[in-house]
C-alpha cells in the first residue's frame, strides 16, 4: 500500500512538474512537448500501416489539435510537417484514392493551413492556452496589488468594479499601501484613457510603476513622477486621470490629491450628506507641469470617503454634475443601511455602458454609545 501510493505520488509528481515546465515556455519544456508528440504521431503512424481500421483519418487531427495549443511556431511546424507525411504516406500505402479520402485530405490540408496561419500570427511567439495563462498570471497581480490592506480596528474599505463589456481587463485600477506601523494608508485610484481590453495593457504597466512609487514619495511628487512616466511612453495618447489619498489612521486627517478626478464624496454624519471634495487637477500625462489640486480635512467616526470614476457619473446625455449629483443622492441611499456593501450597492445602480466603472469606500466606524445601567431602588434608597 505504501509503495503503491508513493508510486502514485511519483507520477503525479512528475506530470505536474512538467505541466509547471511547460507554463514556464522554456526551450526545455517545448522540446519535450514536441518529443511526446511526435513519439505518439510516429505510434499513430505504425499502427495505421499495421491495422489501417483502427487508426483512422481523424486521429491525425487530434495530434494536430494538440500541437496547435502546445507548441510555439518553430517546433509546431516541426510537428505539423511530421504529421503531414504520416498522412500521406498511410493515404498512399492505403492504395486507390477514392473521392470520400481525398475529400478527407484535403479537409486535412485546410485544417494545416489554418493551423500555422492562425500559430505564424502569435505576436508573443506563445500558443494560445500559454497566452492566456500569462494574461491571467497579469490580470491576478494587479487584483492582489489593488487590494486594500487589512485595515487596523474601526476602518474598513470596499471596492467594486466593473470592465466594460463585462471583459476581465479594464483600464481602471487602485495601489494601495500600509505603513509598517499601520498607522499610515496610501491609496491611488486611476482611470487609464480607454476601456477595456484596449486600456489594459496600458493599465498593467502603468500600475506597475504606481506600485514602485508608492510609500516612497510624497502625493505631489508622486504624480510628477507618474506624469514624466507617461510623457516617456511611445504611443501617441496615454494619459490618466488619478487620485491619492493618504490617511492617518490615528486620528482620521487625510490628504487628497488629484490629477484630473472626478471630486471625491464625504459622508457627513451631522447632515448623512455626501459632500464634495474640491480636489480637481488636470489628467497626467497630458502637460508637462500637471496641474495638481490637493485637500485635507479629517474624518470622523461614522463618515466615509469614496472615490470613483468617470465610467460611474458621466452620460452621454447629461453634464457631469449632474452625474455627480445623482451619484451623492445614489450614495446616500446605499448606506442608510450601513457601508457594508455600499460600494456595491452603487455601481449596481450604474446604468450598463461602454466605459470601465470602479468605486472605492473608506469608512470609519461610529463611536458605540452604551447607556448607563438604571441604579436599582436599593441604591437609590
Amino acid at each position: 500500500m505504501v509503495e503503491t501510493r508513493a508510486t502514485h505520488g511519483g507520477v503525479t509528481g512528475y506530470v505536474s512538474g512538467r505541466v509547471r515546465s511547460w507554463r514556464t515556455g522554456s526551450r526545455e519544456s517545448q522540446l519535450y512537448a514536441l518529443v511526446v508528440l511526435l513519439v505518439g504521431i510516429s505510434v499513430s503512424f505504425v499502427v495505421s500501416l499495421a491495422a489501417p481500421a483502427w487508426m483512422p483519418l481523424a486521429a491525425y487531427f487530434v495530434w494536430l489539435l494538440a500541437a496547435m495549443l502546445l507548441l510555439r511556431f518553430e517546433p509546431l511546424m516541426v510537428a505539423v510537417g511530421w504529421n503531414t507525411v504520416a498522412v500521406i504516406v498511410t493515404e498512399v500505402a492505403r492504395g486507390s484514392m477514392t473521392g470520400q479520402r481525398l475529400v478527407a485530405v484535403a479537409l486535412y490540408l485546410v485544417a494545416v493551413a489554418m493551423v500555422v496561419f492562425q500559430a505564424s500570427r502569435q505576436r508573443n511567439g506563445l500558443p494560445g492556452p500559454l497566452s492566456e495563462a500569462l494574461l491571467a498570471d497579469l490580470r491576478g497581480r494587479l487584483q492582489r496589488q489593488g487590494t486594500v490592506p487589512d485595515l487596523p480596528s474601526g476602518w474598513h474599505s470596499q471596492t467594486a468594479m466593473i470592465a466594460s463589456d463585462g471583459a476581465h481587463y479594464a483600464g481602471d485600477f487602485l495601489v494601495a499601501d500600509l505603513s509598517e506601523d499601520r498607522r499610515r494608508l496610501e491609496v491611488i485610484l486611476v482611470d487609464v484613457v480607454g476601456k477595456g481590453t484596449a486600456a489594459g495593457p496600458a493599465a498593467l504597466q502603468f500600475a506597475g510603476a504606481l506600485g514602485g512609487l508608492i510609500g516612497a514619495l510624497p502625493p505631489i511628487d508622486l504624480f510628477r513622477a507618474a506624469n514624466d512616466f507617461l510623457l516617456r511612453q511611445p504611443e501617441d495618447e496615454q494619459f490618466a486621470t488619478a487620485v491619492h489619498l493618504v490617511v492617518d489612521l490615528a486620528d482620521g486627517t487625510y490628504e487628497i490629491t488629484s490629477a484630473g478626478h472626478p471630486p471625491a464624496l464625504r459622508y457627513d454624519l451631522p447632515t448623512r450628506e455626501w459632500v464634495i471634495d474640491n480636489a480637481r487637477g488636470t489628467a497626467l500625462g497630458v502637460l508637462t507641469d500637471p496641474e495638481l489640486h490637493r485637500t485635507d480635512g479629517r474624518l470622523c467616526p461614522g463618515e466615509a470617503l469614496m472615490f470613483y470614476t468617470d465610467g460611474v457619473v458621466e452620460s452621454r446625455t447629461a453634464h457631469l454634475d449632474v452625474g455627480i449629483a445623482w451619484l451623492q443622492r445614489i450614495a446616500r441611499d446605499a448606506v442608510s443601511r450601513g457601508f457594508a456593501g455600499a460600494a456595491q450597492r452603487v455601481i449596481g445602480q450604474v446604468a450598463r455602458g461602454d466605459d470601465d466603472r470602479a468605486v472605492l469606500i473608506l469608512s470609519r466606524e461610529p463611536v458605540v454609545t452604551r447607556a448607563e445601567p438604571e441604579e436599582s431602588s436599593t441604591a437609590r434608597g
